[in-house]
C-alpha cells in the first residue's frame, strides 16, 4: 500500500509539473505575441510626435502631450515584458565552470558609472582563493546587477556598497551590504513575491528573477535588513567536488 501511495504522489507531482510547465510556455508565447503590435504602436507613436514637434498650434500641442503619456505606458509594459520574459526563461541555464569574483568585478565595472553619478562608494573584498563555480555567465550577471541597482535604488542620497566574496562548508558565498533606507518586516517577507514593488511603475520581477536564477544553480540568497540600517543579501554556490580550486590547478601544473 505505502508504494502505491508513493507512486500516486508522484503521477500528481509529475501531472502538475507537467501543467506548469504548459502554462508557462502559454504565458511566455502570449508575452512574445504582445511584443509585436507594441512595437507597431510605439513606432506610430514616434511617427505622430514627429509630425506635430513643429507645430505651433494649441490643438497641436496638446494632442503631443497626449502622444507623450501614450508613448511612457507603452514605454512602461516593454519593460515589464522584458521582466516577465526574463523571468519565465530564469530556469533554462547554460553552466560553465566560472571564476565568480571575475563575474562579479564585471559586474561592478558597468555599474561604477552610475555610482558615481549616485555618489555611492562601492568596496570590494574579494576573496583569492575562491574555487570555480558552475555558472550560466548571461543570467548570473543579470541577477547581481538587478541587485546592485536595487541597492542603488535605496541609497538615492548616495551611500556605501560593499561586495565580499569568501568560502563556505560547501561552496562559496557573496554579499551585498548597501547603507540605504533598508525594509521592514512587512516589506522583507515580500520582497521576493512576484509583482511586489515599493518602488511606484516597478514590475516587481527583478528580484523574484534573481532569485528564481540563483536557486537554479543550486544557491540560495538569504535577506537581512531594518529600516534605517541597510540591507544585505547573501548568495550561497555550491562547488561540484569534480571541479578543483584554482589553488590545486596550479599544484596540478
Amino acid at each position: 500500500m505505502p508504494e502505491r501511495s508513493h507512486s500516486k504522489d508522484d503521477r500528481t507531482s509529475q501531472k502538475l509539473a507537467d501543467q506548469y510547465t504548459e502554462i508557462a510556455q502559454l504565458t511566455g508565447a502570449l508575452a512574445h505575441e504582445i511584443k509585436n503590435p507594441l512595437s507597431v504602436i510605439r513606432l506610430n507613436m514616434e511617427l505622430l510626435a514627429e509630425d506635430l514637434a513643429g507645430s505651433d498650434s494649441p490643438r497641436d500641442r496638446r494632442i503631443l502631450k497626449k502622444v507623450d503619456i501614450v508613448q511612457r505606458e507603452c514605454q512602461r509594459l516593454q519593460d515589464l515584458l522584458n521582466d516577465f520574459l526574463n523571468f519565465a526563461k530564469a530556469g533554462r541555464l547554460k553552466l560553465e565552470p566560472s571564476d565568480l569574483n571575475q563575474q562579479i568585478k564585471q559586474v561592478l565595472d558597468f555599474f561604477r558609472p552610475k555610482a558615481v553619478e549616485s555618489q555611492i562608494e562601492v568596496i570590494d573584498y574579494l576573496a583569492s582563493d575562491l574555487p570555480t563555480v558552475l555558472l550560466d555567465r548571461e543570467s548570473f550577471h543579470g541577477a547581481l546587477l538587478n541587485l546592485v541597482l536595487n541597492a542603488q535604488q535605496a541609497m538615492p542620497h548616495g551611500g556605501q556598497l560593499v561586495v565580499r566574496t569568501y568560502g563556505t562548508k560547501d561552496g562559496v558565498a557573496l554579499d551585498l551590504i548597501d547603507t540605504g533606507c533598508g525594509m521592514d518586516e512587512g516589506t522583507r517577507a515580500q520582497v521576493f513575491h512576484a509583482f511586489f514593488s515599493t518602488k511606484p511603475g516597478g514590475s516587481g520581477l527583478g528580484l523574484p528573477t534573481a532569485r528564481k536564477v540563483i536557486e537554479a544553480h543550486g544557491g540560495e540568497i538569504s535577506l537581512q535588513s531594518e529600516p534605517g540600517r541597510g540591507t544585505q543579501f547573501t548568495i550561497t554556490l555550491p562547488v561540484p567536488a569534480r571541479l578543483p580550486s584554482r589553488t590545486e590547478n596550479r599544484q596540478l601544473r
